[in-house]
C-alpha cells in the first residue's frame, strides 16, 4: 500500500501577478489586488487592480488554471485601453519570462469590457476596463 499523496500548494496567483505586472509596468503605475484610496489622485499614472476570478486543478499535483479579472483605470478612456493592451501583453509573454512563484504554461484570453465606474452622482465616470484572463500555472 503506498502512502498518502502529497499535498501540493499552488501558489497565489493574485500576489504572483501583482509582483509580476509592478516589474513590467511603467514607473507610476499603482498595481494591487485592491483600488487605492483617492483613487481620483492615482489615474494619471494608471491603475491596475488584480483579483482571483474562478479556478480549478487542471492536473492533480501539477497544474492549476486561475481565471483573473483585472480593472484598469485611467484619466481617459484612451489611457485605460493603452493599459489594458500592455497588461494583456505582459501576461501573453508571461511564459516565457520570469514569473516570482508560479511557472506558467498556457495564457488565455477571455473578455476585455468597457465598464466606466460611477462612483457618485455628483461626479464623471472614471474610465475603466475589464480584462479577464485565464492562465494555467504550477509552483516554481
Amino acid at each position: 500500500m503506498s502512502g498518502p499523496l502529497p499535498v501540493v500548494a499552488f501558489p497565489d496567483a493574485e500576489q504572483v501577478f501583482t509582483t509580476y505586472l509592478r516589474g513590467k509596468l511603467p514607473a507610476g503605475t499603482v498595481v494591487g489586488t485592491e483600488w487605492p484610496e483617492n483613487l481620483e489622485s492615482r489615474l494619471g499614472n494608471g491603475v491596475v487592480s488584480v483579483t482571483r476570478g474562478g479556478g480549478a486543478v487542471q492536473l492533480p499535483f501539477v497544474t492549476e488554471d486561475v481565471t483573473l479579472d483585472i480593472d484598469l483605470l485611467g484619466a481617459t478612456k484612451s489611457q485605460a485601453h493603452a493599459l489594458a493592451q500592455q497588461v494583456r501583453g505582459w501576461l501573453f509573454a508571461a511564459p516565457a519570462e520570469s514569473t516570482p512563484g508560479a511557472l506558467v504554461y498556457r495564457v488565455r484570453d477571455v473578455s476585455l469590457i468597457w465598464l466606466p465606474h460611477q462612483p457618485s452622482a455628483e461626479t464623471d465616470p472614471i474610465p475603466r476596463y475589464v480584462l479577464v484572463m485565464e492562465l494555467r500555472i504550477r509552483p516554481a
